[in-house]
């Protein structure tokens, strides 16, 4: 009979300073990213009478959602556009073409005059303003997972996992805590009129910053990887995979509903269609980040070196019963608020900590900045992007059921899918 051997599980590899450093660098543009776009949302009720004046106030905030969804319409064409030129010149360049873009447009928001004073044009602006933002954002956050994966050494995907959802959860608290200071600072009359303005200021600063941190970042793609890999040859590769990017279009769509709904709806609906108190809604929302922030550096660490196929079909059975929890807030009252939005917390960490990682698994290497961006885009535009929308919409309609059974369908689609292409192409990262 022969003996077995059992491999004692291997100590994750040691991280040297140069990809530290660049993990800082991608990890803080995915902060920024999400601190951008979270503070249009989370000011869509203020931000609205400015830009779109209506003397109904729940008028307002809608036109200025569906503007937040534009931007998520153009996220799939900054996929494919600056997906496939990452596969075809490296990673580098793009994620500070993708960072610039942000930055300078989050700046223009913070100046524009609103309709009083240009009328018709300060909507264009806005509306421009979030077309760039959304093909910015549409590589950022996949190509810089990508990125950092391609840095670290192999089994260390769990941290990276971890580390980058930690920055994203960074720029969504940061977005709370920055909207709660300034309305606890000048109230709620001059954050109407003009206080704003201030958390987007704060954005394009932080956006200048992240660039210049940028400009060390590795390369990640090799001069023979890079020699013969064509446009034609990119899209020919992605499209043998249409499997897997049907797959991560559903993973990213999930998660992402899920996230929008607990970030941007419910207090979008709090604010408009219960009128709670802002200051109230703003605390709240920033405990909210902090739970995210916690959880997500938590399960990094658990995660790291551990099989992510697992954790992520786990973790995305329970998105299916907890997201119902929204059915608790039906009516006004700061603390049915309260208990859906930290309620759900722990489960929506989980799923937002995982995603990107298992989107990034899913494609080879050579196109896989173009197969993941253009998933990522997709999902994120269809189900991401309209998802507080349909919730206040809803809500408004007495419909408060159908959006927790929508997103439940979509996470068991997302397990269906992630199956389907394990098992016709498999995994490319991790295990």
């Amino acid at each position: 009979m022969l003996d077995t051997v059992v491999k004692a599980p291997s100590k994750p590899q040691r991280l040297t300073p140069a990809v530290r450093k660049g993990l800082l660098g991608l990890g803080l543009g995915n902060a920024l990213e999400w601190y951008d776009w979270m503070i249009f949302g989370l000011l869509s009720a203020y931000i609205g009478p400015n830009f779109f004046p209506s003397t109904d106030p729940l008028s307002s905030t809608l036109n200025t959602l569906a503007v937040f969804a534009v931007g998520f319409a153009f996220r799939p064409l900054g996929g494919i556009l600056l997906g496939t030129v990452a596969d075809r010149i490296g990673r580098r360049r793009v994620m500070l073409v993708s960072i610039s873009m942000m930055a300078a447009t989050t700046l223009v928001i913070a100046v524009t005059p609103g309709y009083e004073q240009i009328g018709a044009w300060a909507g264009i602006i806005l509306v421009a303003c979030r077309i760039v933002q959304g093909v910015s954002t549409g590589v950022e956050a996949p190509l810089s997972t990508a990125h950092a994966v391609e840095l670290v050494p192999d089994g260390r995907e769990g941290m990276v996992a971890g580390l980058m959802s930690f920055y994203v959860n960074i720029g969504i608290l940061l977005a709370s805590l920055v909207s709660f200071l300034c309305s606890l600072a000048i109230g709620g009359a001059a954050m109407g009129e003009w206080g704003w303005r201030l958390p987007f200021i704060v954005g394009a600063l932080f956006g200048f910053l992240v660039l210049y941190l940028r400009r060390s970042l590795p390369e990640t793609m090799h001069p023979e990887e890079l020699a013969n890999n064509s446009t034609g040859a990119v899209w020919t590769g992605v499209r043998k995979h249409w499997l897997s990017v049907l797959a991560i279009v559903f993973i990213v769509g999930a998660a992402q509903a899920y996230n929008y709904a607990w970030n941007v709806g419910l207090p979008s609906a709090a604010r408009s269609n219960f009128k709670e108190d802002p200051t109230a809604v703003f605390a709240l929302t920033t405990a909210l980040g902090v739970v995210l922030v916690a959880g997500s550096w938590i399960i990094g660490k658990l995660a790291d070196g551990r099989a992510m196929s697992r954790w992520f079909l786990w973790t995305r059975w329970l998105a299916v019963p907890s997201v119902f929890l929204m059915l608790m807030y039906t009516q006004p009252g700061i603390g049915g608020f309260a208990a859906v939005l930290l309620g759900g917390s722990v489960v929506l960490v989980l799923n937002m900590t995982l995603y990107n990682v298992i989107s990034t698994s899913l494609m080879p290497k050579t196109f896989r900045g173009a197969g993941v961006s253009l998933g990522y885009g997709i999902g994120v535009a269809v189900f991401g992007g309209t998802a507080s929308y349909l919730l206040v919409w809803l809500q408004s309609l007495h419909l408060d059921w159908v959006f927790p059974v929508y997103v439940a369908v979509l996470s068991i689609l997302s397990i269906v899918f992630y199956l389907l292409a394990r098992r016709a192409n498999g995994i490319f990262v991790g295990k």
